[in-house]
């Protein structure tokens, strides 16, 4: 089966288009060089991908996985021409790393900080994201270095991967100072679900977590649990930014959960408390991993020795 970049393209703008002469039009190729394209690529693949119709095209169940596929692949060829673009402006190697919400906006900017400027030709590509997917991404050769966070009681698998402890990441209930449970010692999330509360955005990956044990406990209440009573999270207002979060929170607006470092460094201006949760999911570690038996460039083994030093 040989494809090349142009058939994956016109394929993914008749998808998108519906019309054949649309999509040529998009590819700056005649029609009748996208038909005979379309018709080579169902030849090899023994298969119809397009059901021809009087105002159009549309895929067959074939065709639908091929457009999937497709769209994945040029997406990372635009990845590759933006990373080989940077070597072209002087860049010489690129390592990325997959971290979840909290190791990407707290721990890993001032950790990463001094390594990047020891090598000022290396970029870094951090990216943010739920930690299953940053294991899975280990595994999938989709970054080089992961630092992730998992429940204790519900450890993921960790085949194929080598992970050692990073850091500590207490998580912590953001209340107003005069919140009539600012003055206890610890809270658990069964004590604030029936507030109003203010996060980060859904698809950051603390907020998902969040999410995750809010509806644990919604389920465990229509079991008839006697200890609890409520409901999913009310958000009131998501923004990306801990410090807005944490001046909402201040003006007694809701109530939010946070790393405990990123509280710490707006608790004064804000007029905020931080709260520990008491929940076994709430104390986290961070873990560094890799994948186990990768042969990591230079660059990335430096950064994965770098991080190791600065674990708590």
């Amino acid at each position: 089966m040989r494809f090349d970049l142009t058939d994956l393209q016109l394929f993914v703008h008749i998808l998108d288009s519906g019309t054949m002469t649309a999509a040529a039009a998009l590819s700056h190729i005649t029609l009748a060089s996208a038909s005979e394209r379309v018709r080579g690529m169902e030849s090899q693949l023994g298969c119809a991908l397009l059901t021809r119709q009087a105002r159009g095209v549309q895929p067959t169940a074939a065709g639908h996985t091929l457009g999937q596929h497709a769209r994945q692949v040029l997406r990372q060829m635009q990845s590759l021409r933006g990373a080989m673009g940077d070597f072209g402006s002087g860049l010489a190697a690129q390592v990325r790393l997959r971290g979840n919400t909290s190791a990407i906006r707290e721990h890993l900017p001032l950790a990463i900080s001094g390594f990047l400027q020891q090598h000022p030709q290396l970029a870094l590509e951090l990216q943010e994201c739920p930690s299953a997917e940053v294991l899975d991404g280990l595994r999938q050769g989709l970054c080089d270095l992961g630092v992730a966070a998992w429940d204790a009681e519900e450890p993921p698998l960790l085949s194929g991967l080598e992970c050692s402890m990073w850091r500590t990441d207490q998580l912590v209930a953001v209340l107003a100072a005069g919140h009539p449970l600012a003055t206890h010692a610890s809270l658990a999330l069964a004590d604030l679900v029936h507030e109003n509360w203010v996060g980060l955005p859904r698809d950051s990956a603390l907020q998902q977590l969040l999410l995750k044990q809010a509806l644990r406990l919604e389920k465990a209440a229509a079991a008839g649990r006697p200890d609890f009573m409520g409901s999913a999270l009310r958000m009131r207002v998501q923004l990306p930014h801990p410090e807005g979060l944490c001046q909402l929170v201040g003006q007694s607006v809701g109530i939010c959960v946070l790393p405990a470092a990123a509280v710490r460094r707006h608790a004064a201006a804000t007029g905020i408390v931080a709260v520990p949760l008491s929940d076994a999911w709430a104390r986290r570690q961070l873990w560094l991993c890799t994948a186990r038996g990768a042969s990591l460039s230079g660059p990335a083994g430096q950064l994965l020795a770098h991080l190791r030093r600065q674990a708590d």
